[in-house]
């Protein structure tokens, strides 16, 4: 399937009723001239989002849409049947909360399409949220961008911009919506661009973060980044793990046993081997380097049995006419 709009606006809620007929409002006026389309895809919410939902589908059945999950899955999963849902050829994913500014849509995408980015992510350079989520937020931008490489400075931005092709080729699961840029590169879309945007103060509800959510999002970056080195060669990590732990810890042992034998060889008391600490360490760390080598091994053969690891993304190519 193609494209066959201009413009998808995918938009995760969870309990945003009394802002989502302005929402829309804001989205229509800034993409005016354009076809376009609203995806607003309920994440369990319980205050009535999907009766104000269904109405303003009824109202604008060609350009609402909506999604309604049986209970809260959490924003990944919302985005990414949202993803799955969109048709325009630029894609948007922001709040609800009308945190972010619906102007900021006709700048995000000129700059998408001028520039040949795969996508935009704004920058909430100033940001009206209390400290406790500021501050965690820094950390774990920093966090983000040394694991990534990618030098955004609000990966958590909910209002990016995307290509068509970007959000059809990516999976979005867990919390890592946070790491679309980082999935994004690692399929392929490594051109990322960067806009400061506008962030306002919430005026419905109130906002969702918990440090749940912080604690949950740094596993998910160890677990981004290590996809992103070892994903498709798990042997290279597990297996060089396992194989210096047990060399060393094979060491460590035949020390070990060269000195009880020097010492029974030149009639001298030796300790018995079970009263020697360091002889329980190097069997510790042989049995466990055993283990982190075959963990590898056989990764690396579910890795190689994968039907999709030769899936790769293909720009170009010139095939013969015959």
């Amino acid at each position: 399937m193609m494209p066959d709009k201009d413009v998808t606006v995918v938009v995760p809620l969870l309990d945003e009723a009394p802002s989502l007929k302005e929402l829309l409002e804001g989205i229509e006026s800034a993409l005016a001239g354009l076809d376009f389309e609203v995806i607003f895809v309920d994440d369990g919410s319980r205050d009535g989002s999907w009766d104000v939902i269904d109405a303003l589908h009824q109202a604008h059945p060609q350009k609402v849409r909506g999604i309604r999950f049986a209970r809260n899955y959490g924003k990944s999963a919302a985005l990414q049947k949202g993803f799955e849902a969109a048709r325009g050829e630029v894609v948007f994913t922001m709040d609800a909360d009308l945190q972010d500014d619906p102007n900021e849509l006709p700048d995000m995408r000129s700059q998408l399409l001028a520039e040949g980015l795969d996508l935009v992510s704004g920058w909430k350079k100033k940001r009206h949220d209390p400290l406790s989520k500021t501050l965690p937020t820094k950390l774990y931008n920093w966090a983000t961008r040394r694991v990534s490489g990618i030098d955004l400075h609000d990966f958590n931005c909910g209002l990016k911009c995307y290509r068509w092709q970007v959000v059809k080729a990516i999976e979005v699961q867990g919390e890592m919506h946070r790491y679309i840029p980082m999935l994004a590169k690692m399929a392929g879309f490594g051109r990322v661009g960067e806009k400061v945007v506008t962030h306002r103060a919430r005026p419905y509800g109130t906002s969702k973060f918990g440090l749940e959510r912080f604690t949950n999002g740094m596993l998910d970056l160890m677990t981004v980044g290590f996809m992103a080195r070892f994903g498709g060669k798990p042997m290279h990590f597990f297996g060089l793990v396992g194989m210096l732990m047990f060399l060393l810890s094979s060491m460590l042992f035949l020390g070990i046993g060269s000195t009880k034998v020097w010492a029974m060889y030149h009639g001298l008391e030796a300790k018995n081997l079970a009263d020697i600490s360091w002889f329980y360490v190097a069997l510790t760390g042989m049995i466990l380097g055993a283990q982190f080598f075959l963990s590898g091994f056989l990764a690396e053969m579910i890795s190689r049995n994968n039907p999709e690891r030769t899936n790769y993304r293909i720009l170009e190519r010139f095939d013969s006419l015959d």
